[in-house]
């Protein structure tokens, strides 16, 4: 029995310790302040949007012992959509990495580093598409969430999709750390 509490014990103090690292996990942006309101850079230009659709400057800290890579996702939960709106996803950054500068979302990826994947958001393309919300809507919100992973690399099709992607993502996480921004016109 009490070799029983002893473990019981153990398990609890690991999960509270889990918890507490996760807790360290964070993301922040300096282009974008948690909360406020996406600017014409972050706003996607088509479907009626006229932004300059430039992916924001990201940057994390703290990740788990174990991470062997990170992703990067920006999601609307508000589109009207019955599933949301995936308008970024990007995987396989190497561990090594706590940073993607202002405009890595382009199409060309020529601000991402080797090996990193953009995924095909609901856009359609493999870029970052900024938020276009439909005209006199609330304000939508949208999440920008990392992913500390335990594989170095999903191995994924080319055109898998979002929801794919989103799927092991949440597979393999070890942690992960957000913020919201909004965005109504």
């Amino acid at each position: 029995m009490f070799r029983l509490i002893s473990v019981l014990n153990l398990v609890a103090v690991l999960l509270v310790s889990s918890a507490a690292m996760a807790e360290n996990f964070i993301l922040m942006s300096p282009t974008i302040k948690p909360d406020a309101m996406l600017t014409e850079d972050q706003v996607y230009n088509g479907f009626g949007c006229t932004g300059k659709n430039i992916s924001p400057a990201l940057q994390w800290s703290g990740a788990p012992p174990g991470t062997k890579s990170f992703a990067v996702t920006v999601y609307d939960p508000d589109a009207p959509t019955g599933s949301g709106w995936w308008h970024w996803v990007v995987y396989n950054i190497p561990a090594d990495v706590q940073a993607l500068p202002e405009g890595a979302g382009g199409a060309d990826g020529k601000l991402l580093p080797a090996g990193v994947v953009q995924g095909r958001t609901d856009f359609g393309t493999a870029a970052f598409g900024g938020a276009c919300p439909p005209s006199g809507d609330r304000p939508h919100s949208y999440i920008f969430t990392v992913f500390a992973l335990k594989v170095e690399k999903l191995d994924l099709p080319a055109d898998a999709s979002a929801a794919m992607i989103g799927y092991m993502l949440n597979m393999n996480k070890l942690a992960a750390a957000q913020f919201q921004a909004f965005y109504g016109r």
